[in-house]
C-alpha cells in the first residue's frame, strides 16, 4: 500500500482492534475492526490519506483512558473496545458553544447543511443532508460503507467495521474545504465552454428547427456555448415487446435525418453538444449498436436477447462505451447528460448505479478528450469529482426559485460547487414573465447557467417568448454571462487548484452572527456579492425588494457604480433591468467585452473594472490544454497605483492583448502611465486602453484621485424610481420637492417617517442611505 492510501506511518496509532490516523492537526481517522482487518484501499469518498506531518501527542493508559490523542485543535479520549458513544469521545478546543464542544462517537452532528441527491418535483425547500461546516466547530464523515476504488475500478469493500473521520476546523471553513479536497480529491478543471450559457429543452425538435433556433439566437445577439438535446434525439416509440422508449441510443432519423451534419454545423458555430441518456434498460435489439454489442457479449440475437444494464460487469462496460457511446462521440457528441432516475443500489454489495455511471463516464470522457465533463446527478460524498451536477425537475414557482440560492450555497459545505439547475424551472406552474426573468438573472450568477423546460408546448425559455421588455433584458443578461467567463474561469481554476469555491456562503468570510442568518445572499467569487431576487415585485412601485446585509467596508453596485457603506442590513429595490450584485471595495473584475465570441478562445480584449476604497490583488488564471497563464492585477488605493504583470511561459495568451481599464466611482484625474513595453495608451474619464506586447509589465499612477461625489447619480436614480412607480402624481411631486429642498439626510428621513405607506417609505430610504 502507498503512503497516499495509508498516510504518514508516524501518524498511525494502533492497538487491539483499533487504528487511529492523525491526518492533520484538525482531522483524525477512526477505525475499529473486530478481526483487525482494516481498509487500506482508496474509497468512493477518500482518495488520499497523506495530508502532511501534523504535531500531536499520544498518551496511553492515562487517567483510566486506554488512549488519548491531543493536538492544538482537539483532544480524543478512548476507553478501549468497540467504538461507541461511551468508549470514544472528542473535545474541540473552540469556544463556540458552552455545551456542544464534545462529540461522542456516532452522535449526529448539526451542521450548516450540505446538499441532496435531487430536486425532482420540488416546489420550494426540501430537507438537506448534513455538511462539513458547523457553528460548533466540528463535523464527521462516516466512510464505513462506501465502496473501494482499485485500479480505477469500483469494488465492494474488503474490510468490515467502523471507518470515520472527525474534523475540528472551527469556523475556518476555507481550510476545512481545502483539506476535505486533499482527502477526497480536488474538483476537476471544467472546460471553459461549460461556463457559458447552455440551451436545453425537452422538446421534439426537427433538425431544421434546431438549426433555425440557433440562427435566431445568433441573429439576436444571444450567445450559447452548449447545445443540449433531450430524450427525443433518439427513438422513443419502440415496439411494445421492448418495453419503454425512455432508454435509447439510436438517432430518430425522422427528426434528425443527418445528425452528423447537425453536429458538425453546431461545432462550426461554436457550440459543444451533449445528449440525454436514460441507460437503465440496457441495449436492446432495435438499437443500431445492437449487433456489435451482441457479438461482444455473445447474446442470442434470434431471441433478441437484450444486453442488460450492468456496469459492474467488465465486458458489458467495455461494450457500453466502445460499441454504443464512442461511435456517437466520433459523430460529434462532446459529452453526455446522464439522467439516471431508476433507483439506487439494492444491497450493500452493490454500488449505487448512479455512482458507477458518474465514475466510468467521467473516466471515459477524461481519457478520450483530455478533459472530463458530464452532466449528472449527485450521488453522495465524493461526487464533486464528477462535475457537472444536474439538480432535477423543479416546479415553475416562486417557491422553487426562492430555495435555489440557499441550496446552491450550502452545497459548497460538502464541496459540491458546480450545480446546474433547470433555470426557469422545469414543469407545471403558470406563465409569469417576471419569474422567468428573475430566475434567469439568478442563473447568470450561478455556477452553471443552463436554461431548461419540460415538453409542454408553451414552456420554452427563448427570450422572444416573453414580452418585449423582459425579452430584451434576458438577452442582455445572457450576454453578461459570457462577459463574465474570464472571471468565472479564473474561479474555476482556483477551485481545482486551491480548493477555493466560487459560491461562498457569507459566513465563510465573516464570522459574525448576521452572516449565518443570510440564507440566500453569497459571495460569487472573491469580488462579487449577489443577493438574488426571489419574490414578486411590489407592483405599485414597479420594484423588487430584497434584504441585503453589507459587511463592513464599502460596496459598489455592479450595474450603476453607486456606493454603499457597509456594516448595515438594508432593503434594496431593483427594477427589471437591474439585479442586486455588489463589488467589494478595491474589487477587480475582468470581463470579455465581446460576449458573442467563441468562449473557447482566450479573449484578445479584456475589459477590467476597478473599484476604489481598498487595496487589492487579483490573479486572473487562464488555461489552455495543460498550460496556464497568470495575469496579476495589483491595485494600491493608498498610493493610487494600478499595475499589471503577466506570466505566460507557454505563450497561450493572444499577442498584443488589449486591456480596457475602467476605474469606477472615482473623480477624473491626471493619469501617468509607465511601462517597459511598447504600448499604445489612450485615456478619457478614468478609462484607459492599453495594448500590451510580450508580457511586459504595465503601471499607471493617478494624481488626486478621490471617491466621486454621487449625489447627481442619486438624484437621477430617485427620479427614475418615482417615474416608474404606479402611485399618484401628487405624492410623487411631494416626495420630489421634499428631497430637493432637504438640507440634510435627517430632514428627508423625518419626512419619510410621516408617510403612511411603509413600502414607499422603505423604498425611498435606500436612496437616502446612499447620500
Amino acid at each position: 500500500m502507498t503512503q497516499q492510501q495509508l498516510g504518514q506511518p508516524d501518524n498511525i496509532i494502533t492497538g487491539k482492534n483499533y487504528r487511529f490516523t492523525v491526518l492533520t492537526s484538525r482531522m483524525v481517522r477512526l477505525e475499529y475492526s473486530a478481526n483487525e482487518h482494516f481498509e487500506n484501499h482508496l474509497t468512493q469518498i477518500v482518495q488520499n490519506r497523506d495530508l502532511g506531518d501534523p504535531e500531536f501527542k499520544v498518551f496511553r493508559q492515562r487517567n483510566q483512558h486506554e488512549l488519548e490523542i491531543v493536538t492544538d485543535y482537539f483532544h480524543l479520549y478512548y476507553e478501549g473496545g468497540p467504538l461507541t458513544a461511551d468508549s470514544l469521545y472528542i473535545d474541540t478546543k473552540y469556544g463556540y458553544s458552552s455545551y456542544n464542544n464534545r462529540w461522542n462517537f456516532g452522535q449526529p452532528v448539526e451542521t450548516l447543511k450540505g446538499t441532496v441527491r435531487t430536486l425532482d418535483r420540488a416546489d420550494g425547500a426540501v430537507p438537506l443532508e448534513e455538511g462539513l461546516m458547523s457553528r460548533n466547530g466540528y463535523s464527521v464523515i462516516n466512510d464505513s460503507h462506501s465502496f473501494i476504488i482499485e485500479n480505477d475500478l469500483l469494488r465492494p469493500r474488503t474490510a468490515a467495521g467502523d471507518d470515520w473521520y472527525y474534523l475540528a476546523y472551527g469556523h475556518d471553513f476555507f481550510a476545512c474545504l481545502r483539506d476535505y479536497y486533499k482527502l477526497t480529491g480536488f474538483p476537476p478543471l471544467l472546460p471553459r465552454y461549460a461556463l457559458g450559457n447552455w440551451w436545453s429543452r425537452y422538446h421534439a425538435y426537427t433538425q431544421a428547427e434546431y438549426q433555425k433556433l440557433f440562427q435566431d439566437f445568433d441573429r439576436n445577439g444571444v450567445p450559447f456555448s452548449i447545445a443540449v438535446l433531450d430524450i427525443d434525439w433518439h427513438l422513443t416509440r419502440v415496439p411494445h415487446r421492448f418495453g419503454s422508449g425512455w432508454t435509447g441510443y439510436t438517432w430518430n432519423r425522422k427528426l434528425f435525418p443527418h445528425p452528423e451534419r447537425l453536429l458538425q454545423w453546431l461545432h462550426e458555430h461554436g457550440k459543444k453538444v451533449t445528449l440525454n441518456l436514460h441507460p437503465a434498460d440496457g441495449i436492446r435489439a432495435f438499437e443500431d449498436a445492437y449487433p456489435a454489442v451482441a457479438e461482444r457479449l455473445q447474446l442470442d440475437t434470434k431471441a433478441e436477447e437484450p444486453a442488460l444494464f450492468n456496469l459492474h460487469d467488465d465486458v458489458f462496460r467495455k461494450s457500453y462505451f466502445t460499441d454504443v457511446h464512442h461511435p456517437l462521440e466520433k459523430m460529434g457528441v462532446d459529452f453526455w447528460w446522464i439522467d439516471w432516475q431508476q433507483g439506487t443500489n439494492f444491497t450493500e454489495q452493490q454500488v449505487d448505479p448512479l455512482w458507477l455511471l458518474n465514475h466510468y463516464h467521467f473516466k471515459d470522457s477524461r481519457e478520450r478528450n483530455g478533459e472530463g465533463l458530464i452532466l449528472s446527478r449527485y450521488a453522495g460524498l465524493g461526487s464533486h469529482r464528477y462535475p457537472v451536477g444536474f439538480s432535477g425537475d423543479t416546479i415553475v414557482t416562486w417557491n422553487s426559485l426562492a430555495f435555489q440560492p440557499h441550496f446552491t450555497a450550502t452545497a459548497t459545505n460538502i464541496g459540491y460547487t458546480w450545480w446546474s439547475h433547470d433555470i426557469g424551472g422545469h414543469m407545471h406552474g403558470v406563465r409569469d414573465d417576471e419569474l422567468a426573468l428573475r430566475w434567469l438573472q439568478f442563473g447568470v450568477f450561478s455556477p452553471i447557467m443552463r436554461l431548461h423546460s419540460s415538453s409542454n408546448s408553451f414552456g420554452g425559455k427563448e427570450p422572444q417568448n416573453y414580452n418585449q421588455e423582459i425579452g430584451e433584458i434576458m438577452r442582455k443578461f445572457l450576454r453578461l454571462r459570457h462577459e463574465l467567463v474570464p472571471y468565472l474561469d479564473s474561479a474555476n481554476y482556483e477551485t481545482h487548484t486551491f480548493g477555493t469555491p466560487l459560491v461562498r456562503p457569507m459566513y465563510y468570510g465573516h464570522d459574525e452572527a448576521t452572516a449565518y442568518e443570510q440564507r440566500n445572499q453569497a459571495m460569487f467569487g472573491s469580488e462579487l456579492l449577489v443577493a438574488p431576487i426571489v419574490k414578486p415585485k411590489i407592483t405599485r412601485l414597479d420594484q423588487s425588494r430584497v434584504i441585503v446585509w453589507f459587511p463592513e467596508g464599502q460596496w459598489f453596485d455592479f450595474f450603476t457604480g453607486l456606493r454603499y457603506e457597509g456594516n448595515v442590513t438594508l432593503n434594496v429595490f431593483r427594477d427589471n433591468h437591474r439585479y442586486p450584485v455588489f463589488v467589494r471595495a478595491g474589487g477587480i473584475i475582468p470581463l470579455n467585452p465581446h460576449p458573442l465570441d467563441d468562449v473557447m478562445h482566450l479573449p484578445k480584449t479584456l475589459a477590467v473594472k476597478i473599484y476604489p476604497g481598498a487595496d487589492n490583488e487579483y490573479c486572473l488564471y487562464e488555461h489552455e490544454d495543460e498550460h496556464t497563464a497568470v495575469t496579476t492585477f495589483n491595485w494600491s488605493w493608498q498610493q493610487r497605483r494600478f499595475t499589471i504583470k503577466v506570466a505566460d511561459p507557454d505563450n497561450i495568451l493572444p499577442k498584443k492583448r488589449i486591456f480596457q481599464l475602467e476605474f469606477v466611482g472615482v473623480t477624473p484625474c491626471k493619469i501617468n502611465v509607465d511601462t517597459t513595453a511598447k504600448a499604445c495608451t489612450t485615456s478619457h474619464n478614468n478609462r484607459l486602453i492599453f495594448v500590451q506586447n510580450q508580457c511586459a509589465d504595465f503601471g499607471v499612477t493617478f494624481e488626486r484621485m478621490e471617491l466621486a461625489p454621487q449625489r447627481d447619480k442619486i438624484v437621477e436614480r430617485l427620479f427614475d424610481k418615482l417615474r416608474r412607480a404606479q402611485i399618484d402624481f401628487d405624492t410623487k411631486e411631494l416626495i420630489w420637492q421634499k428631497f430637493l429642498a432637504a438640507d440634510t439626510k435627517i430632514q428627508f428621513i423625518s419626512f419619510l417617517n410621516t408617510l403612511t405607506d411603509q413600502d414607499l417609505a422603505t423604498f425611498l430610504y435606500e436612496i437616502v442611505y446612499l447620500l
